[in-house]
């Protein structure tokens, strides 16, 4: 199968599936920073407001790029961890703080720096998709459901162009509804399923969320 050209031409390729679930009652959330790019798209086809979810990855010691777990929101109060990687690493919860930490001051730095045009309350009672540019553990979509769940959403929904088949199945049960393109046996890596996967830098979030689809007082666009 054909890698997507880039981020952009996933989001027009996922957009399509997603047009029934479009209008001011959606909010299209981005996971920072790949999947902006790709929730910019689903929210200009969809008509709906366009903003970020604040979300890290708590990375296994030796092995940062695999994720123990992840914390969302603003100040990082949602935590969601993966047991099994926990037992094996051996950290007790004061380890997995002092790992968390850093990511807890990452986030604030990016809050402070990005923003949030979404007003308080924006999101109960709405329709809510999770975007990322691709799902491998699923820690971070994870943290992600948990955060936007306590704003009381009336629906939410994880989307990708591609994912890792048993973390959809994992994800399958948290969210109420999973829409991805490509679910490939053997699943390696996100960027593998790229033809152009360049790292977005802080500029280039700046950019998308200046220029996305703007939400009204109540979540919609204007």
């Amino acid at each position: 199968m054909e890698p997507f050209a880039d981020r952009r031409a996933a989001g027009r390729a996922l957009a399509e599936r997603l047009v029934a679930f479009g209008g001011t009652d959606t909010v299209v959330l981005g996971l920072p920073r790949g999947g902006l790019p790709v929730a910019d798209e689903v929210a200009r086809a969809l008509g709906a407001a366009l903003d970020i979810v604040l979300v890290r990855k708590i990375g296994m010691p030796g092995n940062p790029e695999l994720a123990l777990g992840a914390i969302a929101g603003p100040e990082g109060r949602t935590m969601v961890l993966n047991d099994e990687l926990v037992r094996l690493c051996g950290l007790d919860r004061a380890g997995i703080e002092a790992r968390a930490a850093p990511q807890r001051a990452e986030l604030r730095r990016r809050r402070a720096l990005w923003g949030s045009r979404l007003q308080p309350g924006a999101l109960r009672a709405k329709r809510v998709i999770l975007v990322d540019d691709g799902i491998a553990t699923g820690a971070t979509m994870r943290a992600a459901i948990g955060a936007v769940r306590a704003d009381g959403p009336a629906e939410v929904i994880v989307a990708a162009p591609v994912a890792a088949p048993d973390t959809l199945e994992a994800l399958g049960r948290l969210a109420d509804r999973v829409v991805c393109l490509r679910a490939p046996a053997g699943f390696t890596a996100v960027g593998r399923h790229y033809a152009s996967f360049p790292q977005l830098e802080d500029a280039d979030v700046q950019a998308i969320l200046t220029a996305g689809p703007q939400p009204g007082p109540t979540g919609g666009e204007t």
